[in-house]
C-alpha cells in the first residue's frame, strides 16, 4: 500500500497511448451538441471486439478528460456508427459502453447496421436486451445520418456522418502531442527556474573579492542558459499557437471547432504562465543580481579600505614618531623640512582615503545594502585623515613656536655678546674727559634701547609664552641666557654710574676699570629682584639658577584633579551639619540650573543664530540633539520644578528625602542623556577646536570649554547620592532616617539603571529590539562553562576545562550571553563593546543555584538540561544576587501563568 501511495499520480498523456490512439475507434472530433455536450464517436471499427479492455478504457478516459471542465459537465454525446456490422456487434459496443465509460453521458445515437435482416434483429435486440445495458440515458436507434441530423447539426459532425466538420486524426494527435509537450515544457521550466531561485537565495555570499566575481559570473552564465530555455518554450508556444490557427489562417471561411478554440486556450493560458514565470523570475534575479553587484563593490570597498588603512597606520605611525622639536634654529628648520616631506608623502594616502570615504558615501547613498559596515569605515578614514591633518598642523604650530623661541633665544645670545664687545671696546683712557664719558653714555644708551627688541627682560611672560614646547633643555638654555641677560645688564649698570661721575667733572677722578667678558661683577645689583630662598653665587658669570619649582605643575594638575574628583571619597568636614548639607545643596543646585542655562542660551540657541552659522564646521550642522542630546529637558525640570521643591525644604529639612522619591520617575531624564554621551563626545571631539565655540566661550567669558560644562549633568547626578548619604550620616536614628535611607536607595537606583543603560548601548550583532525584552534587571561579567547534550564528547570535555569570558545582561524576558570587547577610539581611552553570541529565553529556563566544588558557581539550564550553563561569579555576594534576581523572574513567571 505505502508503495502504491508513494507512486506518482499524474494524468494519462498522448504519448503513453499513441497506439492505441492510433487505431481510431473512438475520436473527439471537436464537434458539440446543440447545448455545448462534447460528441465522441465510436466509427467502424472491424476489431472493436478484440481490444482490451485497458486499452479502451486508457483511451475513452483520455478523450473525456479533454474538454473543459464547463463542457464536460454538460454530459457526453456518444455517436456509435455500426451501419456496416451486424447486431452483435451493437450489443458488444453499447455493452463496453455502459460498463467503463468514465464520463458523464447525456445521449447515446446509434446508427444500427443497414441491411435488413441486421437491421430487423438489431429492433428486436434493443428491446430485449435494453435493461442489460444499464444505462440511466436514451439510447435512440437512427437508420441513417438524416435521422442523426435531426439531433445534431451538420456543422458539428465529420463527413463520415454527412457532416461538414473538418476533421484529420493523424493532426488532432499532433496537435494534442504538442500541446501536451509544452504543457510539460512549462511546467519543467517552471521547476528550474524555481530551484535556481531556491538556489540563490540560499546562496552565502562570499568574503572575499575573487570569489564573489566568480560566483556572479557563474549565477550570470546560469541566469543567461535558463533565459534561453524561455525564448526557446516561448517560440515553441507560439509555433503550436500557429499550427492551431492554421485553418482559419488559410481560410477565411474556415471556423475552428470548440475543441479546437479550447486548445488554443490552453496554449494561451501556459503561454501567459510563462510569461508571469518570466517576470517573476526577472525580478528576483534583478534583486539577487544587484545584491551580488552590491557584495562586489563592498568586498572592493573592504580591500580598498585595509591597504589605505594600512597606509594611513603607516603615516601616522611615523608623525607619531616625530616628537623633536629642535634645539637650535638650524635644527628646527631640519625638522621643519623633514615634517614638510613627511606631509607631501601622506597626500597620497589621503586623497585615496578621502576618495574611498566619498565612493564609501556613494554606496550609501544608493541604498547598498551594507550600510552598517561601510559608514563606520567611511567615518574612520575622515578620522584619521583628519587627524593626521589636525597633528601636522599642531607639529607645525610647535616647531613655529620652536623656531621663533630659538630665533629670539639667538638674537638675545647675540646682543648680550655684542653688549660685552661694547663694554670692552670702550678705551679706559678716552673716557677720562667729560666729552670721552658723554660720549661712551650716548653709545650704552643707544644700544640699551635695542634690549626692547628681545622681550626676554620679563621671565614670567617668557614661560607663559613657550610654555607648550619648553623641555628642561630647552629650559635650562633659556636659564642660562637669561642669566646671561641680566648679567650683562648689571654690568652696563655699573659702567653707567662711572661714566655718569666722570661726566660731571670730579676733582678727583674715579678710574673705572673696563670688565673681562668672562668675569662679572662681584655685588648683586639692586635693580634685579628675585623670589625669596632662591640665591646665586657670585663666583661664576653666567650659572644656570632655576626659576621655580619643576614639579610645581606635576602638583598643580593633581591638586586639579583631586577638587575634581566626584567619588565615594568625597566627605563634607565632621563639623557640618544637617542644615549646612541642605544649604550646600541648594546653592550648588542654584548654579547648576545658572550653569545650564548659559550653556542653552550661550551654545544651543547660538547654534541657530544666522550670524554665527557661517562659523560653524559643516561636520556640526543640523546636529545640535546630538551634541546636547536632552539638556534643555534637564534645564526645564530642574529649573521650573526640583530646585524650587528643594527651596521649600529649607524651613522643613524632613521634607528633603520625599523631593527625591516624588521625583523618582522625573529623574530618569538623565538616563537619556548618558546613553547620548559617547555620541556627544564624538562629535565634539571632531569640532571642539572650532572659531564657533570659542567665540561662544568667549562672550560667556568661561574659563572651561564647552566639554567641560557637558559633563556637569553627569557630576550632579552623582553629587545628590553622596549628599544623601551625608545627610544619612547626620540624622542617624532619627525621625526621617527611613525616607533618606528609601531616597537613597532611589538614587542608587537611578545611577545604576543609568551604568546599566551604558552597557546595554554597547550591545552590538543582536538582530532583534531589546527594548522588547523587557527591563534590564542586571549586567556583569563572568566564566562560563558549556555543558550540551548534543555533539562531540570530545569538545563537550574540553569546555569544561577552558571557560568564556562573558558578559551578562538579565532582562525579564531572555539571558544574553556577550563577549566583551575594547577598542580604542580616536586615540583616546579605550571604550567597551559586547558582541552577542547567544541568547536563553528566561521562559525555558531553569536555576541550580549551587555546584559541587565551588561555592561561586551556579548553573542555568535550558530544554530540560539539554543546554547547560555553568556561571562563575567573582564573589558569593555577587552570585547571591544574580540568583535573587533571576529567581524573581522566574517566580513572576509562574504566578503569571497561574
Amino acid at each position: 500500500t505505502d508503495e502504491i501511495m508513494q507512486q506518482e499520480i499524474r494524468p494519462l498523456v498522448a504519448v503513453d497511448i499513441i497506439e492505441q490512439l492510433h487505431r481510431q475507434f473512438a475520436i473527439l472530433s471537436g464537434g458539440r451538441g446543440k447545448d455545448g455536450a462534447p460528441i465522441i464517436t465510436f466509427p467502424e471499427f472491424a476489431g472493436f471486439s478484440d481490444i482490451p479492455d485497458e486499452d479502451f478504457l486508457n483511451v475513452v478516459t483520455y478523450l473525456t478528460s479533454i474538454p473543459s471542465l464547463e463542457a464536460a459537465s454538460i454530459g457526453f454525446i456518444i455517436i456509435i456508427d455500426r451501419r456496416r456490422d451486424k447486431w452483435s456487434a451493437v450489443k458488444a459496443s453499447l455493452t463496453r459502453i455502459a460498463g467503463a465509460f468514465p464520463g458523464n453521458l447525456q445521449l447515446v445515437f446509434v446508427l444500427r447496421p443497414s441491411r435488413f435482416i441486421q437491421r430487423t434483429i438489431a429492433d428486436i435486440g434493443i428491446k430485449l436486451y435494453r435493461d442489460d445495458f444499464k444505462m440511466k440515458v436514451p439510447i435512440i436507434m437512427l437508420n441513417s445520418v438524416s435521422d442523426l441530423h435531426g439531433y445534431i447539426d451538420k456543422s458539428q459532425l465529420t463527413r463520415e456522418l454527412g457532416g461538414t466538420l473538418e476533421y484529420g486524426h493523424s493532426q488532432w494527435i499532433h496537435h494534442r502531442t504538442a500541446i501536451e509537450n509544452f504543457a510539460m515544457t512549462v511546467k519543467t521550466t517552471a521547476q528550474m527556474l524555481q530551484t535556481f531561485g531556491t538556489d540563490l537565495a540560499e546562496t552565502e555570499l562570499p568574503n572575499d573579492v575573487q570569489c564573489t566575481e566568480e560566483l556572479l559570473s557563474a549565477h550570470t552564465d546560469h541566469h543567461s542558459k535558463l533565459k534561453d530555455e524561455l525564448k526557446l518554450a516561448v517560440k515553441q508556444g507560439a509555433t503550436l499557437l500557429t499550427c492551431i490557427r492554421e485553418p482559419v489562417t488559410r481560410s477565411a471561411n474556415s471556423k475552428l471547432s470548440p475543441d479546437e478554440l479550447e486548445n488554443v486556450a490552453t496554449v494561451e493560458r501556459l503561454l501567459a504562465q510563462l510569461d508571469e514565470t518570466e517576470k517573476a523570475f526577472d525580478q528576483f534575479w534583478t534583486k539577487h543580481h544587484l545584491k551580488l553587484e552590491q557584495c562586489l563593490q563592498l568586498r572592493h570597498f573592504e580591500h580598498d579600505f585595509r591597504e589605505v588603512k594600512l597606509a594611513l597606520d603607516n603615516l601616522m605611525e611615523g608623525q607619531a614618531g616625530f616628537t623633536d622639536i629642535g634645539d637650535s634654529v638650524t635644527r628646527v628648520e631640519h625638522l621643519l623640512r623633514e615634517q614638510k616631506q613627511l606631509e607631501e608623502k601622506g597626500q597620497e594616502p589621503l586623497e585615496k582615503a578621502q576618495s574611498l570615504a566619498l565612493h564609501g558615501e556613494q554606496l550609501i547613498q544608493n541604498n547598498h545594502y551594507a550600510v552598517d559596515s561601510i559608514r563606520p569605515k567611511c567615518v574612520e578614514l575622515r578620522r584619521i585623515c583628519d587627524d593626521f591633518t589636525n597633528e601636522t598642523k599642531k607639529k607645525y604650530d610647535i616647531l613655529g613656536k620652536s623656531l621663533e623661541l630659538h630665533k629670539q633665544l639667538d638674537k638675545a645670545s647675540q646682543w648680550c655678546e655684542a653688549g660685552i664687545y661694547l663694554l670692552a671696546s670702550q678705551a679706559v683712557d678716552k673716557c677720562q674727559s667729560q666729552e670721552g664719558a658723554e660720549t661712551a653714555l650716548v653709545e650704552i644708551e643707544k644700544f640699551l634701547v635695542t634690549a626692547k627688541e628681545h622681550q626676554l627682560s620679563n621671565p614670567k611672560e617668557f614661560y607663559n609664552q613657550f610654555d607648550m614646547i619648553l623641555t628642561p633643555e630647552i629650559k635650562a638654555n633659556a636659564q642660562r641666557i637669561l642669566q646671561k641677560l641680566e648679567d650683562v645688564q648689571e654690568m652696563f649698570d655699573k659702567r653707567q654710574v662711572s661714566l655718569k661721575k666722570l661726566a660731571a667733572k670730579q676733582t678727583r677722578p674715579v678710574q673705572p676699570v673696563a670688565p673681562h667678558p668672562e668675569s662679572s661683577p662681584k655685588r648683586a645689583s639692586p635693580k634685579i629682584t628675585r623670589p625669596a630662598g632662591v640665591g646665586r653665587p657670585r663666583t661664576a658669570a653666567f650659572r644656570y639658577t632655576p626659576m621655580f619649582c619643576p614639579n610645581s605643575r606635576k602638583t598643580f594638575l593633581l591638586l586639579c584633579m583631586l577638587c575634581c574628583t566626584v567619588g565615594k571619597h568625597y566627605n563634607f568636614p565632621p563639623f557640618f551639619s544637617f542644615s549646612h548639607i541642605i544649604n550646600e545643596l541648594i546653592e550648588t543646585e542654584r548654579v547648576y540650573v545658572e550653569e545650564l542655562q548659559s550653556i542653552i542660551e550661550g551654545y544651543a540657541s547660538e547654534m541657530d543664530n544666522p550670524n554665527l552659522v557661517h562659523l560653524i564646521p559643516s561636520a556640526l550642522q543640523n546636529k545640535k540633539e546630538i551634541l546636547f542630546g536632552n539638556l534643555p529637558e534637564i534645564y526645564e525640570f530642574h529649573n521650573r520644578i526640583f530646585l524650587k521643591e528643594i527651596e521649600n525644604c529649607i524651613e522643613n529639612p524632613e521634607l528633603l528625602a520625599r523631593c527625591f522619591l516624588k521625583r523618582k520617575e522625573d529623574l530618569q531624564i538623565y538616563e537619556k542623556y548618558c546613553q547620548n554621551k559617547p555620541r556627544s563626545e564624538a562629535l565634539w571631539r571632531q569640532c571642539g577646536d572650532s572659531i564657533f565655540f570659542q567665540e561662544c566661550q568667549r562672550k560667556l567669558d568661561h574659563k572651561l570649554s564647552l566639554d567641560a560644562y557637558l559633563l556637569k549633568p553627569v557630576q550632579r547626578i552623582t553629587k545628590y547620592q553622596l549628599l544623601l548619604k551625608e545627610m544619612l550620616k547626620c540624622s542617624k536614628n532619627s525621625e526621617g532616617t527611613a525616607e533618606l535611607e528609601e531616597a537613597l536607595a532611589t538614587m542608587l537606583d537611578i545611577i545604576k539603571s543609568v551604568n546599566d543603560s551604558m552597557h546595554q548601548i554597547a550591545i552590538t550583532g543582536y538582530e532583534g529590539d531589546v527594548s522588547e525584552l523587557g527591563k534590564l534587571l542586571m549586567q556583569g561579567s563572568f566564566n562560563v562553562w558549556t555543558d550540551h547534550k548534543k555533539g562531540h564528547n570530545k569538545v563537550k570535555d574540553l569546555a569544561r576545562f577552558k571557560p568564556m569570558q562573558r558578559h551578562l545582561f538579565l532582562y525579564t524576558k531572555m539571558l544574553l550571553f556577550c563577549k566583551k570587547r575594547e577598542e580604542n577610539t580616536d586615540g583616546h581611552e579605550k571604550t567597551a563593546s559586547y558582541s552577542f553570541k547567544n541568547s536563553l529565553k528566561m521562559s525555558t529556563v531553569g536555576i541550580t543555584e549551587n555546584v559541587k566544588g565551588d561555592n561561586k558557581k551556579f548553573e542555568i539550564w535550558y530544554n530540560g538540561r539539554e543546554e547547560v550553563y555553568i556561571i562563575q561569579a567573582s564573589s558569593v555576594e555577587l552570585k547571591n544576587t544574580w540568583i535573587s534576581e533571576i529567581r524573581k523572574v522566574l517566580t513572576g513567571q509562574l504566578e503569571a501563568c497561574r
